[in-house]
Formats: C-alpha cells, sequence, structure tokens
C-alpha cells in the first residue's frame, strides 16, 4: 500500500469523490449509511463548519454546504416526526423575548 493510502475502516461504505466543486460531494450517498454513520457524520460535519467557513476555500465551503444539506436531508427524511423543542420553534423564540 503506498504510504498516502489511509488504511480503510470496515465500518463504513467506501467514498467517492466529487466530480466537479457544487455537482456532487465527497463522500457515501447519504442513503447508503447506517443510522449510527449518519449521526457520526453530521456530528463531524457540524464540528468543522465554524472552521470552513472562516479558512476554507470556495470550493471548500460549497462541498460543505452542499454535504451537510445532503445529511441533514436524510436525517429529516429519516426523521419526519423527530422531537422538537418549544424553545427551537418561532412562537416559542418570540416567547422568550416577550
Amino acid at each position: 500500500m503506498p504510504s498516502h493510502d489511509m488504511p480503510t475502516d470496515p465500518t463504513r461504505p467506501a467514498e467517492t469523490k466529487a466530480a466537479a466543486p457544487g455537482t456532487a460531494t465527497l463522500g457515501v450517498p447519504p442513503a447508503r449509511l447506517d443510522e449510527q454513520q449518519l449521526l457520526r457524520e453530521l456530528e463531524t460535519i457540524h464540528r468543522t463548519r465554524h472552521d470552513t467557513l472562516l479558512h476554507g476555500s470556495t470550493d471548500a465551503l460549497t462541498t460543505h454546504n452542499a454535504r451537510m444539506a445532503e445529511l441533514e436531508g436524510e436525517y429529516l427524511r429519516r426523521h419526519p416526526r423527530r422531537w422538537v423543542a418549544s424553545g427551537r420553534t418561532r412562537s416559542g423564540a418570540r416567547a422568550r423575548t416577550g
């Protein structure tokens, strides 16, 4: 194995590379991720968001935006009736501010 190749994680599906900025994203299609993998991907992308916004190239930010939208869209597709905290709604926010 060449030195630049990283060993693969057998618990993760193989990744695909983007064809062009804004047209495809890096990573496994979210629908192919199991629940644990999807949550791990979401945690990672949210954790790296601020740094990508402040210091990433335009292409990196475009790719990050697209991947985040894919992952969040898949989460919402799987959990359409997820619990929503009342304080995270418009009416809840208005109630906090008076």
